[in-house]
């Protein structure tokens, strides 16, 4: 016998969606806001959460999956400062999401595929290889789950990162339609431009971003300035090498007039030379935009280490002698495997690994 399809995930509706299921049931239009600014602004978990919802809707809507997520395992950094959660999905496949805070800020960085096809040697993720995309509704799951955790502290998500499992460009349509749902003002209301999306590279992806006019911020992984290491490093750059990359680059900025971020993960010896940043900056040169340093976070899959602080300083020192602003970043929840680059679905971890600890 054929298995029984999974409820529908209310997350994945639209509000379109929503209000044409509701009215075709006879409810009044109404009743979609309603029920949507439950789901989103006061992040119910099921109906019985929605106030003032009549009882005939509310278990009409019990039909719907509430929760396509679910929490295999966490971790706490030392400083708790980081939280990493596994979440299991319906089908088997799994995705890490991650918090982080600072003094001002709480920032979640969310996956938008289960794994990634994009290969990169120094990446967790990419060591894994793609199982699926993700649902919009399962990327905005992420986002929910971690502000229920952050209301129970009184505390609200300032930003959203789409940096974790995946290459949210290839999972354009789904990445976008999540990010619609949570700078909805009638819904989580977060400003757009509290919401990086990052990509390894793209070029199609990068153009159609910038013709959308997106007010969303765009980062790209960039980590060499020349084809021949690039290509080592990252293979989507056979496809899209550096000149064809920094031509949609270009364009972009010229298109929305916003500044794009360039992500730099420095490998001792191997892309932390002063040839590279000297060929960085040349590449860079007018473009309005900033680089992002982050020495290597370790994983099982490559034996690169990460470059020293003076290399690291000196090669933010070249850059910005040459006119491109820069910022070596700290590095935050290594220790969990919770950094950029780190992210996995750790089976093997998990089994010896109890929520909460």
């Amino acid at each position: 016998m054929a298995a029984l399809a999974p409820p529908p995930f209310i997350h994945d509706l639209t509000f379109d969606d929503l209000e044409s299921h509701l009215v075709q049931r006879g409810e009044p239009s109404f009743r979609a806001r309603q029920v949507w600014s439950h789901l989103y602004g006061r992040l119910a978990t099921n109906p019985a959460e929605m106030s003032g919802v009549p009882a005939a809707l509310a278990h009409h809507l019990a039909s719907f999956n509430f929760s396509p997520l679910h929490l295999s395992h966490e971790w706490r950094s030392p400083d708790g400062r980081t939280l990493k959660v596994l979440f299991d999905l319906h089908d088997g496949a799994t995705v890490e999401s991650v918090l982080m805070g600072t003094d001002r800020r709480r920032t979640v960085c969310i996956s938008s595929q289960a794994g990634c096809g994009m290969g990169c040697v120094f990446c967790a993720t990419g060591q894994m290889g793609l199982s699926r995309n993700l649902t919009s509704g399962e990327i905005v799951a992420q986002v929910l789950f971690l502000a229920r955790h952050l209301a129970q502290h009184a505390e609200r998500i300032t930003n959203i990162v789409v940096m974790g499992m995946g290459e949210p460009m290839q999972n354009y349509a789904a990445t976008l339609a999540a990010m619609d749902r949570l700078t909805d003002p009638a819904g989580f209301a977060l400003g757009a431009r509290r919401i990086t999306i990052s990509t390894v590279g793209l070029v199609p992806a990068i153009r159609r971003f910038a013709d959308e006019h997106r007010q969303n911020n765009l980062a790209v992984s960039l980590h060499a300035a020349t084809d021949e290491l690039r290509s080592r490093l990252l293979p989507i750059n056979r496809r899209y090498p550096l000149d064809s990359l920094f031509d949609a680059c270009r364009y972009y900025v010229s298109t929305t007039h916003r500044r794009l971020t360039f992500e730099w993960a420095l490998i001792a010896g191997v892309n932390d030379t002063p040839e590279q940043a000297r060929a960085l900056a040349e590449r860079c040169r007018g473009l309005l935009c900033h680089v992002n340093l982050i020495p290597l976070n370790p994983t099982r899959g490559y034996n690169g280490q990460p470059t020293s602080r003076d290399a690291a300083e000196g090669f933010r020192a070249t850059l910005e002698a040459h006119g491109v602003p820069c910022t070596v970043r700290v590095r935050r929840g290594i220790e969990i495997e919770a950094g950029c680059g780190q992210l996995a679905s750790q089976r093997v971890a998990a089994t010896n690994t109890t929520p909460g600890e």
